[in-house]
């Protein structure tokens, strides 16, 4: 028996444990039919270089789930890779003077081997990284199998574009009108774009977000508010000089009568019409087009508009409705117009307040009630529809119009086809090829993959491969004509939707490996648990629902649904210490002293700023490197699992790290005591023995059933009370039932703190490392309690506690109640209304008034 003390060394035992974990390939996973599977999978990161506190959560909350569910039995899948493409890299190339892919692949290795120092179970093997050919090349293979599908395609399409980096960006990229990066005021523009045809999936993904019932609610609706379906009147104004008319969608027709103008997107043809001969319109069209095409950027702004010449004729009164060209209207919803209807609407009553127009309330809602009102009521001031309901005149109004042929009944979606191209280089090449003769030609599959060229000129403006002299240049596979590449770029999140089937294949030939699907993502299944920020509810996770289908029906994968379960764990969040000079400060270099904090190491006096989500730039976290260096991963692991629930925020405090620390050394000192002890019988009987049996098969209930609810911080929680139960004096008197509750708390821990586990289950002379072993289970005789505590309320206040048997029944417990001398004064003299026994828990007693 090893029963020589050591002193707590994290850094020795975990980078043994990691060793050995490496050498005897523990968490390969492979396809074996005879275990059930388990898939656990986080979001992978991008390859900034350096690995932050929130990226320690994300992996730490997976991991444990991950050993969990090895130890229950199963084939765990746990795969990472590296989201590498981005424009983050060509920003590095022009300001370092280094190429895309040395820095890329540099950050991927430093990285790596700090997530590999936190002992997280990831199969190493099947690691992708999206910016090498080996998966770019198929991801290239899987475009042109979706484009023979007819789900890709090219378009004008109005973009967000940068006149100064010379680049099409995302809505996410444009921060207050200007691009984030150059801070250009960015330009709506109508350019060439390739676009993904997601909106023929709209109605399969808004009806299968009722199929995945472990997804969080919020996640859902935010997915339910972007797909945006909507039902509505679709009809066209007569415009006088303008033959074409006003076509609008609205999903208000009972407030037609309520129509006082309308108004149209910069874009729309006939606000090019007003501008042809209007140079005041021009100069507005102009000036809108600078908010480019972010919904969100345009829902903040002044709402502006300029009066055309042009009137609408209103359908049903024959009156005219100034037109207005408006920098809210966008062209690429609905019809790129409609109908204003002040009184009913936040936004045109805005508008109409603005410019003086008429407000006509056409719903009665409460007789206090301001306007714009938007709630529902009765149809007034509307001779065709007066007194009916809302709903009855939406209906009505819609079949009037459709028999009468000046309408229809549409559905409209707010969703957009997805426009892919971006232009720059640090991305994957469209595999097409333009050719004056033959138009647009895909690449042909035994020519992928279409490589980057290495040899570029990356200034941070325009796209160097546009500018490259000798890579966009080749000859068409029809014709053999001169022909040019693509220069275009796919958008990053083609990237991310689609990695983790890439994961269960990773060296195969082919894009997917029909087998490894079918076993690890089967039918009716995908990943058993997806883990991530809520930041990417609506866009990655949509993508990804869409590329899952789109996938399904090119006949590579059976599922439908990505992920099966979705957890969205919330931020690691810090104050900010700020000095003077306006330089940030670790918390680690900073101390308070009689309320105000001073850098440690000047005694500067600085400034603190509350808790937001920590980033490198303002260093409102401690690296993880170094903490690992002072604490271990192990106390980082456990910091992070106890501090919040996953869900929730959890705000850094290196106090509660050292908490974590104090935690793990007196685990270190329960397991060398129990190593120490001699061999003996183990003794139930007595009472004190019960009551540690008992708790030790509470424990593993409890921590079992928290890790399946993700409820982390509570398991935790169960292990410190076990460990509270192991005192001196039952060392002392049950020697071996104390070893038995040290060896419970080991396995139990073991997913949250897997070195010091590892290496103190050896320590007590176990032959066969944690890693092998099964998960404890319980005994539920022994877990039972003997006794309860019940609690007794009168008129809903709490007048007693007590302690009965366990197996009590409602007419014993209620006696008990009556007959307490605490209970007894606040009775007296009174009527009993109503009694309620809840079981185990409470007597609640109400009396008559």
């Amino acid at each position: 028996m090893n029963t020589a003390p050591h002193k707590y060394t994290p850094a020795t035992i975990e980078t043994k444990w990691q060793k050995t974990w490496f050498e005897t390939n523990v968490f390969r996973a492979e396809a074996d039919t005879s275990k059930p599977k388990y898939y656990v999978l986080e979001m992978l990161p991008y390859p900034s270089g350096q690995l932050h506190m929130g990226h320690v959560r994300n992996y730490t909350l997976g991991d444990v789930l991950a050993r969990y569910k090895r130890a229950k039995g199963f084939n765990v899948m746990h795969p990472m890779g590296w989201d590498a493409f981005g424009l983050p890299a060509e920003n590095a190339a022009s300001k370092r003077g280094v190429h895309p892919r040395d820095w890329t692949l540099n950050n991927i290795a430093e990285m790596k081997s700090v997530m590999q120092r936190f002992g997280w179970s990831y199969d190493w093997s099947k690691e992708v990284a999206t910016c090498l050919p080996e998966y770019y090349g198929q991801q290239q293979a899987l475009f042109l199998s979706l484009a023979e599908r007819d789900l890709v395609y090219r378009k004008e399409s109005f973009v967000n574009w940068d006149p100064i980096d010379q680049t099409v960006l995302a809505n996410e990229q444009v921060v207050d009108g200007k691009g984030w990066r150059s801070g250009a005021p960015v330009e709506r523009r109508s350019m060439q774009q390739w676009m993904m045809r997601i909106t023929k999936y709209a109605d399969e993904l808004l009806a299968d977000l009722d199929k995945l019932p472990d997804w969080p609610h919020r996640v859902k609706v935010m997915q339910e508010n972007w797909l945006g379906k909507s039902t509505g009147l679709q009809f066209t104004f007569a415009v006088p000089g303008y033959a074409e008319g006003l076509t609008v969608f609205s999903t208000r027709p009972d407030t037609l009568y309520g129509a006082t103008f309308c108004a149209v997107a910069p874009e729309h043809p006939l606000a090019a019409l007003a501008a042809s001969t209007d140079a005041k319109a021009a100069e507005f069209i102009a000036e809108a087009s600078t908010l480019g095409t972010a919904q969100e950027v345009i829902d903040k702004a002044e709402k502006k508009g300029y009066k055309t010449s042009f009137t609408a004729t209103h359908p049903l009164t024959g009156e005219a409705l100034p037109i207005y060209i408006a920098n809210f209207v966008l062209m690429t919803y609905g019809t790129g117009a409609l109908m204003g209807v002040p009184a009913h609407d936040e936004r045109d009553h805005a508008f109409a307040t603005k410019y003086h127009l008429p407000i006509k309330q056409v719903i009665q809602g409460p007789l206090d009630a301001p306007l714009p009102y938007t709630g529902e009521g009765q149809l007034i001031n509307s001779p065709l529809f007066n007194d009916m309901t809302v709903a009855h005149a939406q209906s009505f109004v819609i079949a009037r119009a459709e028999s009468e042929g000046w309408g229809r009944g549409v559905t409209n979606w707010r969703l957009r086809d997805w426009g892919i191209s971006r232009q720059r280089y640090w991305g994957c090449p469209i595999p097409f090829i333009h050719c004056e003769a033959c138009g647009v030609v895909p690449v042909p599959r035994e020519q992928l993959p279409v490589t980057l060229p290495d040899d570029v000129d990356i200034t941070g403006a325009g796209n160097p491969l546009d500018r490259h002299p000798t890579w966009k240049h080749t000859t068409c596979p029809k014709c053999s004509g001169k022909a040019t590449r693509e220069t275009d770029t796919m958008d990053t999140f083609m990237d991310s939707s689609w990695y983790f089937m890439r994961y269960l294949c990773p060296t195969s030939p082919q894009p997917l490996d029909k087998t490894a699907l079918n076993y690890w993502m089967p039918a009716g299944g995908g990943v058993d648990q997806y883990i991530g920020g809520i930041e990417h509810a609506v866009l990655h996770l949509l993508y990804a629902r869409f590329f899952t289908k789109a996938l399904r029906d090119c006949g590579y994968i059976s599922t439908t649904e990505p992920f099966s379960a979705l957890l969205c764990q919330g931020m690691v969040i810090g104050n900010s210490y700020q000095k003077a000079d306006g330089t940030y400060l670790y918390p680690s270099q900073v101390e308070q002293k009689d309320g105000k904090w001073f850098e440690k190491a000047t005694g500067e006096a600085i400034t603190v700023k509350p808790a937001e989500k920590i980033s490198k730039s303002k260093n409102n976290g401690d690296s993880p490197d170094g903490l690992i260096a002072k604490y271990g991963a192990d106390t980082l692991r456990l910091y992070m699992l106890f501090t919040a629930p996953p869900e929730r925020d959890l705000e850094w405090s290196e106090a509660a790290i050292e908490g974590a620390w104090r935690f793990l050394n007196r685990l270190w000192t329960l397991s060398e005591k129990a190593a120490a002890l001699p061999a003996a019988a183990v003794n139930r009987e007595s009472p004190e023995a019960k009551a540690l049996n008992r708790k030790i098969h509470q424990t593993i209930a409890k921590v079992t059933s928290d890790i399946e609810r993700f409820q982390y911080n509570t398991m935790i929680a169960a292990c410190m009370e076990l460990s509270n139960q192991l005192t001196p004096a039952v060392e002392a008197a049950h020697p071996a039932l104390y070893r038995q509750g040290v060896e419970a708390l080991l396995r139990l821990l073991n997913p949250a703190v897997p070195h010091i586990t590892e290496e103190l289950w050896s320590m007590l002379s176990n032959q066969e490392p944690l890693y092998t072993q099964s998960w404890p289970t319980f005994d539920p005789a022994a877990a039972k309690a003997d006794e309860i505590t019940l609690i007794v309320q009168v008129d809903g206040k709490l007048r007693a506690r007590l302690t009965l048997p366990a197996d009590v029944s409602e007419a014993d417990a209620l006696k008990a109640a009556h007959g307490t001398d605490e209970v007894k004064p606040w009775l007296e003299g009174k009527t009993i209304a109503k009694q309620v026994y809840v079981p185990g828990r409470l007597v609640n007693i109400a009396t008559a008034s």
